[in-house]
């Protein structure tokens, strides 16, 4: 959603490298890219006002002047402001002192409430919460039908005592869904209230109503990111008309521009609270503004990277397979290598997570193309080979490959070329996993092989070599056995000797030693 701000920015900052000074001129021409950033992402005009004047004046201020590299600092000063608009801290849900906790969504039809209230209720169960979620919006069709749909995938208790389409009450439904949760053991309660296609004083009544029923805890206004600037528009409404404590933003994966998202946590003085970025049930996580900070300005998001790989992967199995690679290369099996790719699929999209690492903007379109079809077709060619292939890969030949490819519906060739990857992988993970650090680095400590590596780079010293001109190398032979006849008079190794009295190469006849030149000023 933000690839476009992000590209126009990186411009921008790309532009101040290297400058050991910026001048008025040069901070000027920075302010005038960003606010046409901001305004071509659809950035409310008065977010990009007080922006832009803040970024400015702190431009230049003794923290840019004085600074050894100017223009990353420019940069440290836009990522600030723009933590600052979307809303500072993350702001975390208030639970009540005595269960349940009531949580009431609100917004207009369409923007996703009924979808969230089952991912909302999903990512509690993961902190350990029993949540119960209410259908409270009886207006739209199918809507009890959609929450109870949504409530058996997340693996969540529903409370839909009324069938909907326009048959129940619903103020009715959230005040009795507060005992009934009682009654159950349910310390959340989530209600899904109606939307309307707009804003009219009829959704307003009955939110209002539904809110004095159940004395909500938190209102969240959902709010499609899709929508443009009537988001602001539609939220300044919700607030003055109902109130709400904090905003949750959907269809944070779509292509429109998501400029008028930024602005709500600015316009409204309320701070996003959570952020959905696709369409399973956990593309559903906490909004922290100096993460999307750090993603629009391509500074990637590790920490989201890494909560994601320890929910992911376990302490005990990372232990175990880190163990099992300082052993040798050859303890590692395919098997481990699919049961270490699943695991990393489970984390979410290949391209999502490449995503995260910092520079990664400048290959977005590699990422973009990333074929996430590709993991599946290397677990299928891994399941169709035997337990023995998958042990020991190098006892497939070409009728095993044919048997493989055939199988798992792939070429031949791509049953080949996973064998060469996993070999190549397998050194490069033992190599790490003893300490060597990545290959291809020879010399440099922790990024080349280790001191066995080292040594295969030293090359032995060579004797004096031949001349190949006939009358030089005459000469040559000649020199070499009057030194040789002078070092018998004075008392040293006979010719052909060592200091420790055996022949030159094992007494081998016509292998007469001379040692090199570069030695030579050491023996004087």
């Amino acid at each position: 959603m933000f690839d476009t701000l992000s590209d126009r920015l990186s411009a921008t900052f790309k532009s101040l490298r290297g400058k050991g000074r910026l001048s008025e001129q040069d901070i000027d021409a920075a302010a005038r890219e960003i606010r046409i950033a901001l305004l071509e992402a659809d950035v409310a005009l008065p977010v990009v006002r007080s922006f832009i004047a803040n970024v400015k004046e702190r431009a230049r201020g003794e923290e840019v002047s004085k600074a050894l590299n100017p223009g990353q600092q420019v940069l440290k000063i836009v990522n600030d402001e723009l933590v600052s608009i979307l809303g500072g801290e993350t702001r975390r849900l208030r639970f009540a002192k005595t269960a349940p906790t009531v949580i009431m969504l609100a917004g207009l039809q369409g923007a996703g409430k009924t979808t969230l209230a089952g991912k909302l209720g999903f990512w509690l169960k993961g902190q350990g919460h029993t949540p119960l979620l209410v259908a409270c919006d009886l207006q739209r069709p199918n809507a009890v039908n959609q929450l109870s749909v949504v409530a058996e995938r997340a693996g969540v208790a529903v409370y839909a005592p009324q069938p909907g389409n326009g048959v129940g009450d619903p103020v009715q439904v959230a005040k009795d869904s507060v005992e009934y949760a009682r009654a159950k053991q349910h310390d959340i309660v989530i209600v899904d209230t109606a939307g309307r296609l707009g804003i009219d004083q009829e959704l307003m009544q009955q939110a209002a109503d539904i809110r004095d029923a159940v004395s909500p805890d938190e209102i969240l206004f959902v709010v499609d990111a899709m929508i443009g600037q009537d988001a602001v528009n539609t939220a300044e409404a919700f607030r003055d008309g109902v109130g709400f404590d904090g905003v949750v933003l959907s269809k944070l994966d779509g292509d429109a521009r998501g400029g008028a998202a930024l602005s709500i946590a600015h316009v409204t003085g309320k701070q996003i609270m959570f952020a959905s970025n696709g369409e399973k049930l956990d593309d559903f996580d906490a909004f922290h503004p100096d993460r999307m900070a750090g993603r629009i300005l391509d500074m990637g998001d590790m920490l989201t990277l890494i909560e994601q790989a320890e929910k992911t992967f376990s302490q005990a199995e990372a232990e175990k397979m880190a163990a099992k690679l300082a052993k040798g290369p050859k303890e590692f099996t395919l098997d481990d290598f699919l049961a270490q790719m699943e695991q990393v699929r489970k984390m979410g999209s290949i391209s999502k997570l490449l995503g995260m690492l910092p520079g990664m903007g400048q290959i977005k379109d590699q990422i973009n193309n990333i074929d996430e079809r590709d993991v599946d077709r290397t677990a299928a060619i891994i399941k169709s080979m035997t337990p023995a292939e998958r042990q020991d890969p190098t006892i497939i030949n070409g009728s095993r490959r044919a048997r493989i490819a055939k199988g798992s519906g792939t070429e031949v060739s791509a049953v080949k070329s996973l064998v060469e990857r996993f070999f190549d992988a397998r050194k490069m993970m033992s190599r790490m996993a003893q300490g060597g650090g990545m290959p291809g680095m020879p010399g440099i400590p922790g990024m080349g092989g280790g001191p066995g590596r080292q040594k295969k780079q030293i090359k032995q010293a060579k004797g004096k070599r031949k001349s190949g001109n006939p009358m030089k190398r005459k000469e040559e032979e000649a020199a070499a056995a009057a030194r040789r006849e002078q070092g018998a008079q004075s008392g040293a190794p006979a010719a052909g000797g060592n200091p420790f009295g055996l022949p030159a190469g094992g007494g081998q006849p016509g292998q007469d030693f001379d040692l090199p030149d570069e030695f030579k000023k050491f023996m004087k």
